[in-house]
């Protein structure tokens, strides 16, 4: 049984209605088909397809379209297919389409072509929110307040109630934010109009952007890629949910294909403002991070977005140039993604996130909402900061997945204890807006008009990240994720409850599994991340200097020297590094002590044999900041010698010098035969 199948039950069960916001930001968990006959390919560096049919920096859209047709043209040639292009997803990335194929045998094909680094099903990605769970249920006919009581819960210090909460107030005491950060919002587009939000040129808080949905249909602004990520809505009828044969089926809120209508979600929104929401301007909410700028990239439409889309989008939002659209003059430092599908990290996404992370840019994205199930890509990909909601009270809700690619956890909204009719107590505020279809009046959700999800956990991140770039720009994706997990708080491992109904004991989680549902539990660093998210230590921890390691040697091996740096180390904002110490916190039995000086940026070390060892760095800058860290390196056991060369006397015959009987007899004859010539 699938969760969404699982839920749907429960609801019937409890007679349950679903609260209207609820409602919007339902997502089916089941996974959406690829694109019919489409694939995402990737050529290699040298392939002679993309060097035969370059293009220019700066060509037009004509240009762009006929090279890529070009490309596919050849490509289908080698194989006897006829492929269509489609957009193009990044330097030598683009979309291939093919009739009469689907596109798992296309992707198949298409990636034994030893032109070809990848090739991938263009998948369909949706919204990440909460699904139709009766812990999360209310009912929606009562006229809400403005509430909710517990308001921003979720940014506030944590305390025996809300244990979860970030403690966003230790952080702001150093930085709101800084106008040179810049954190992109891949998501539905937004409403500029929002009186938290409003476009930079008016004073607001969002950069201009750009759409990049290709399909007019999906897009639902009657166009393809422009440069207006406004969000015109993101609604389903009731007759495309139902129709089986259509690109909106099962997007209704239960995700089975009822003939009911699905009102717009205001996604986007929602999460820009999580991020950078006005702050002390007697209007609504405060954003995580008010001071940063926030770049809205359009990359969902209606029901889903393609991955194709998302891929070009999250290079764009990086400042990589992507062919047929025009450069971002406001690359992201930190990308947030609160959409996911599927769970094993494609070759599509994992290039992408490669090449931005090379950048220096940290990617931020949900872990996915399918009730305890893996974790979503692209969360799942190496180097991504993957996001697990909690509880107000620390343990992981229930519709959020879980897995060992998770790096944090943090606050996703739940409402316990509630019955029909009742407010939800702590759902993440956020900015929306009224319209069921287009827009209508802007507004903020609250107790029943109400937002849950890993979407609204992972802004909160990535906010959180914009802050620790203002406070340290020299910062490295690696030293983010570092910083993050060292200072996260623990989990609760007691305390926690299933409300009055349920008097089950709250289990540990355990791993997940496809289609097995597991609602709240107790987290463990192995499955939820490192710990619960805190703004504060995290935004101090890169106030001062930072200690980094490098290991320099590519491959440490016995009896050879291994060479240290301090190189990537941090001073403070404003000043430098002065000092370094090294030290050895255990040999191993393979080294007994440096064999450099211990008081410069560079050390050396010989081990004697394979094994590991560990060292230590402090760091210390000119204003009296301190750091330490610490690194265990492995070594290989150095190569055999190489092997004497063999003997080339025969039959036991004596050699002289090397040579043998037979050669020196040769040679006598020769010399015999060119002094009679002589």
């Amino acid at each position: 049984m699938t969760p969404t199948r699982f839920a749907a039950l429960l609801l019937a069960a409890l007679a349950f209605t679903l609260p209207t916001q609820a409602a919007r930001n339902a997502a089916p968990s089941a996974p959406l088909p690829p694109v019919e006959g489409e694939v995402i390919v990737g050529f290699k560096a040298d392939a002679d397809t993309v060097r035969k049919h370059a293009l220019a920096a700066r060509a037009d859209a004509t240009a762009v379209r006929s090279t890529l047709n070009q490309r596919a043209a050849t490509l289908g040639a080698r194989w006897g297919r006829r492929l269509e292009a489609g957009a193009a997803v990044g330097a030598r990335a683009q979309v291939v389409r093919a009739a009469g194929v689907d596109a798992a045998t296309l992707a198949q094909q298409l990636a034994a072509d030893p032109e070809v680094a990848y090739a991938v099903p263009n998948g369909r990605k949706r919204i990440v929110a909460a699904p139709n769970d009766p812990l999360y249920a209310a009912a929606s006919a009562i006229v809400r307040p403005r509430g909710p009581a517990s308001g921003q819960w979720y940014l506030r210090a944590p305390d025996s109630t809300i244990k979860s909460a970030i403690d966003i107030e230790a952080a702001w005491v150093r930085t709101t934010g800084s106008a040179n950060v810049v954190v992109a919002v891949l998501d539905t587009g937004v409403r500029f109009e929002h009186p938290d939000l409003g476009r930079l040129a008016n004073g607001g808080r969002l950069l201009p952007g750009y759409d990049m949905v290709t399909d007019s249909t999906v897009a639902n602004d009657g166009d393809s890629r422009d440069a207006d990520p406004s969000d015109p809505g993101d609604w389903t009828t009731a007759a495309e949910n139902s129709n089986g044969n259509g690109p909106f089926y099962k997007c209704d809120p239960a995700g089975n294909g009822s003939a009911v209508d699905s009102a717009s979600s205001w996604h986007g929104t929602s999460t820009a403002s999580l991020i950078g929401a006005a702050a002390n301007n007697s209007t609504g909410m405060a954003g995580t991070a008010p001071g940063v700028r926030v770049l809205p990239v359009r990359v969902l439409g209606k029901c889903f977005g393609v991955d194709s889309d998302i891929i070009a989008g999250m290079r764009w939002a990086a400042g990589i140039h992507i062919d047929g659209v025009p450069d971002n003059s406001n690359p992201a430092k930190v990308i947030n993604m609160s959409l996911g599908g599927g769970s094993t990290c494609s070759a599509a996404y994992q290039a992408a996130v490669d090449e931005i992370m090379a950048r220096g840019v940290v990617i931020v994205a949900a872990a996915g909402n399918s009730a305890g199930g893996p974790v979503s890509e692209p969360a799942s990909c190496n180097g991504v900061v993957g996001v697990l909601a909690l509880r107000h009270a620390g343990t992981k809700v229930g519709f959020s997945d879980l897995g060992s690619q998770i790096t944090i956890a943090a606050p996703g909204g739940n409402c316990i204890n509630i019955t029909a009719g009742s407010a939800c107590l702590y759902p993440i505020l956020a900015a929306t807006n009224t319209g069921t279809q287009g827009p209508v009046a802007s507004d903020w959700t609250d107790s029943f008009n109400y937002s849950v999800g890993t979407s609204f956990s992972s802004p909160l991140v990535a906010a959180v990240v914009g802050l620790m770039f203002a406070q340290q720009p020299a910062l490295t994706p690696a030293q983010v994720g570092s910083t993050l997990r060292n200072t996260a708080r623990a989990f609760p491992t007691t305390g926690a409850d299933n409300g009055p109904s349920d008097p089950t004991p709250v289990a540990q989680c355990s791993a997940p599994a496809t289609g097995v549902p597991q609602l709240q539990c107790y987290c463990t660093t192995d499955l939820c991340g490192a710990g619960m998210l805190d703004a504060g230590r995290a935004v101090n921890a890169v106030a001062g200097a930072m200690a980094r390691i490098d290991v320099t040697t590519t491959t440490p091996t016995a009896g050879s020297s291994v060479a240290l740096s301090a190189a990537g180390s941090l001073a403070a904002p404003g000043t430098t590094l002065s000092s370094y110490a090294w030290s050895l916190i255990s040999g191993g039995g393979i080294v007994s002590g440096f064999g450099s000086a211990t008081n410069g940026s560079t050390a050396t070390l010989t081990p004697s044999s394979a094994g590991s060892f560990t060292v230590q760095l402090v760091v210390t800058d000119a204003l009296g900041n301190s750091n330490t860290t610490s690194r265990a390196i492995s070594v290989a056991a150095a190569a055999p010698p190489p092997a004497p060369p063999p003997a080339t006397g025969g039959g036991g015959g004596g050699a002289t010098s090397g040579v043998s009987v037979a050669g020196l007899a040769l040679a006598a004859a020769v010399l015999r035969v060119l002094r009679r010539r002589a």
